[in-house]
């Protein structure tokens, strides 16, 4: 029977240490243990066990706790520090497999509005990390949008069942027997690959992503069958499926899949020895970092990119460009100033062929800018910068689309332009209902902070209210 002491002992390990403060922190609140997990959509069993350190706790749960008892980032940070501190030894390890391996099972997104759906309801259904049969949706929680990932059959209950359809189908056993009668399988999985990442851009990666998590599975079968080049060769494919479902796992806002897939094509990359790959797998880790709220994290990875990166390639300029952004979200802005002028030099002179960065161009450099320009406040720049973006952008990239409208309506609403701002975040809204994007969402969370204060003016509360129907309100 483990200890479960008022105070810490001196033996007490980080997770102890973890709950310990989540403890703290709910009284300081006065909340019982059962309020708690309402406001947060936790089981409250589940509530329990993290404050005894008796279960792992997923970051995104972490996050959400914070947010509800206005912890600011209090026990987020305890959170980086358990994780950093935890032993990893057969049981820790094994104990947070299981955590990734449940976070598999949270790839769709989509969002919801549960109505007259009773708080004992939620007491029941819903859980973080528990449930073997879940989507991560937006929620308002203290008037903020977070990502949570919630029972599929609650999604199904609340009328929306588009949004709860993209469950990850188990790898049959007629894998092997199917890989038997394929031709080329290098060949068959690449062209798979390309039209995944076609048809993301049109519908979203929740819609995608389990179509990829299929052929992945294929493919390592296939991979771990072959023998001499044939395996090198298709581990290298494996590696940009990984990172390939690592950006889609991201884009619906599931962090924890998100940096296990990259992880995992990191550690890959190095098996090829491809140190290319390497590098772009290092520039991918550096935007997750930034964009997960780690900019000093992503600066450390952009400079291992670089430094990885063949000097004259197009891998060296995207290196800069997250060398760049993280500095602006640190707020040095000369420094981010100097990162994108040494990037658009180096693309003068950059190799023109191979696979890394084809789509890297001038306009492209100047737009990775404007959203710099955002972080910076510098919101006059930005807008002329995503209006000139979304000028340019192909009518295909539909997703990127609704990225570069919800940033542009932020950077107009930060000029002091609150109908302009309020008239493009309603548009996109709509594409944000259509691909689940959290990149999306999140813009327009911060868009929505923006223009709370001034509810009165034209176009706002229409596009608060629009804001509102798509995401899940617990209480």
């Amino acid at each position: 029977m483990g200890q479960q002491p008022n105070d810490l002992t001196p033996s007490a390990g980080p997770w102890h240490r973890w709950g310990y403060e989540l403890r703290q922190v709910r009284k300081a609140r006065q909340l019982s243990q059962q309020a708690l997990a309402r406001k947060a959509l936790i089981d409250r069993s589940h509530l329990g066990r993290f404050e005894r350190a008796e279960r792992p706790v997923p970051r995104h749960a972490a996050i959400v706790l914070d947010e509800v008892l206005d912890a600011a980032g209090v026990l987020v940070r305890y959170w980086d520090e358990a994780e950093r501190e935890s032993p990893q030894d057969s049981s820790a390890i094994a104990s947070r497999a299981e955590t990734v391996a449940h976070g598999a099972n949270t790839r769709s997104h989509g969002a919801s509005d549960l109505g007259p759906l009773a708080v004992d309801r939620l007491e029941q259904a819903v859980s973080l990390g528990d449930d073997t049969d879940t989507v991560v949706v937006p929620a308002r929680i203290h008037g903020r949008i977070l990502f949570v990932p919630v029972p599929r059959r609650v999604v199904l209950a609340s009328g929306l069942a588009g949004l709860a359809a993209t469950a990850i189908p188990a790898t049959t056993a007629t894998v092997d027997s199917e890989l038997a009668d394929m031709g080329s399988p290098f060949e068959h999985f690449a062209q798979l690959r390309r039209v995944v990442i076609q048809t993301d851009n049109l519908i979203g990666a929740r819609h995608v992503l389990p179509a990829l998590q299929q052929h992945l599975a294929s493919l390592a079968a296939r991979r771990r069958a072959a023998r001499g080049a044939d395996a090198v060769e298709l581990l290298s494919l494996e590696t940009r499926y990984e990172e390939l479902a690592g950006w889609f796992a991201q884009d619906i806002g599931d962090e924890r899949t998100a940096q296990g897939h990259t992880a995992k094509a990191l550690d890959a990359s190095h098996i090829t020895g491809d140190t290319d790959l390497t590098a772009y797998i290092l520039a991918r880790k550096a935007q997750l970092a930034v964009d997960t709220g780690h900019p000093a994290d992503a600066l450390g990875l952009a400079t291992a990119a670089r430094r990885t990166a063949r000097p004259g390639s197009r891998l060296e300029v995207i290196a800069v460009l997250h060398e760049a952004h993280a500095h602006a979200v640190l707020g040095e802005g000369r420094e981010a100033h100097r990162a994108y002028e040494t990037a658009l030099t180096l693309l003068g002179r950059a190799d023109s062929d191979g696979v890394w960065g084809s789509w890297l161009d001038t306009a492209y450099v100047n737009t990775a800018q404007a959203r710099s320009h955002a972080a910076l406040g510098d919101y006059e720049q930005a807008a002329a910068g995503f209006d000139k973006a979304i000028a340019m952008l192909p009518p295909a990239y539909r997703r990127d689309r609704g990225v570069y409208l919800a940033r542009a309506a932020r950077a107009h609403a930060g000029t002091g332009n609150i109908p302009l701002a309020a008239r493009i975040g309603a548009q996109a809204v709509g594409i944000a209902t259509e691909t689940g994007s959290a990149r999306i969402f999140e813009q327009l969370n911060r868009l929505d902070q923006a223009l709370a204060p001034v509810s009165g003016e034209d176009g706002v509360a229409e596009f608060r209210a629009s804001l509102d129907r798509i995401v899940l309100h617990p209480a």
